[in-house]
């Protein structure tokens, strides 16, 4: 009987060794994972909801194996994204071409710089109580984005399909002032960008920036007339990754632009937008 109890306390004394030695073990990993966990560096981007967050969500996944943690903040606006970048509570965003940028600058004084080209988004004009540019009657109503470099695009889209005619050197600073001819009187009508989808139904048409119109389900296929590849705002409007200037050589800054321009995202771009998004990497 003795023997026994003896055995049976060895035994109990064996299991609880390799008991607690799995919880040893559980818990180092357990550990060690709250520790891979708290050494994430976070990378916090500013994005439009599509497809620039979309775009950045799909290398969370990349970035984390490369020790970042990406947390996209979406905006529906192009103001917010670049004051917070430049206050400093975002690290970058990814909302806007260099033009845009540019003039947001000298209008705030704020210093926000490009460290990287991303897409183009092809600028449509899409119908809304007509449904043919050929069609559109005598003072036919076409609204417009209302900031600057915006309206120049929709401006220089309206002049190569034939409704007016811009002063010679107008470019990309194109306003309404600058229309010299237009033989079917049409009012442009200036809107918030993001607000031009929704005026669809209380105008004649409209130019719309392609995210605005990817969010809305307006699809480039359908548009009534698109900027052709080769246009000037074709080489001029590539979507950017922005900094605040001094920070465009920081590791984590470095980390995500390489991630954004890689194969699986070109790819992903290509494969998701059909055309509507197009990689310029």
């Amino acid at each position: 009987m003795k023997k026994k109890l003896i055995a049976v306390l060895l035994s109990l004394g064996v299991a609880g060794g390799l008991l607690a030695g799995c919880s040893n073990a559980t818990a180092a990993t357990a550990d060690k994972e709250t520790q891979s966990e708290k050494e994430l560096e976070k990378i916090k981007v500013g994005a439009s909801i599509t497809p620039h967050a979309e775009i950045l969500n799909s290398i969370s996944e990349k970035l984390k194996e490369q020790g970042y943690e990406l947390e996209v903040v979406e905006y529906n606006d192009y103001i917010i994204p670049n004051t917070a970048l430049d206050s400093g509570e975002l690290d970058a965003n990814f909302i806007q071409h260099l033009p845009y940028l540019e003039d947001f600058n000298k209008e705030n004084g704020t210093h926000i710089v490009s460290v990287a080209d991303i897409h183009y988004e092809p600028f449509g004009i899409y119908a809304g109580k007509f449904d043919s540019l050929e069609t559109l009657e005598d003072g036919a109503v076409i609204a417009v984005p209302n900031d600057t470099t915006n309206e120049a695009r929709a401006l220089l889209l309206l002049q190569d399909e034939g409704l007016i005619k811009l002063k010679e050197d107008a470019g990309i600073a194109a306003t309404v002032t600058d229309i010299v001819e237009n033989p079917k009187n049409l009012e442009i009508k200036e809107l918030e960008a993001a607000q031009l989808p929704n005026a669809l139904q209380d105008v004649d048409a409209a130019a719309i920036n392609a995210n605005y119109a990817i969010g809305a389900g307006l699809k480039l296929k359908d548009a009534l007339a698109v900027e052709k590849s080769d246009s000037l705002a074709a080489q001029t409007y590539a979507n950017i990754i922005a900094v605040r200037e001094g920070s465009e050589n920081d590791a984590k800054i470095k980390a995500l632009v390489d991630a954004v321009k890689s194969d699986e995202v070109k790819k992903f771009i290509e494969e998701k937008y059909e055309g509507a998004v197009v990689p310029v990497f």
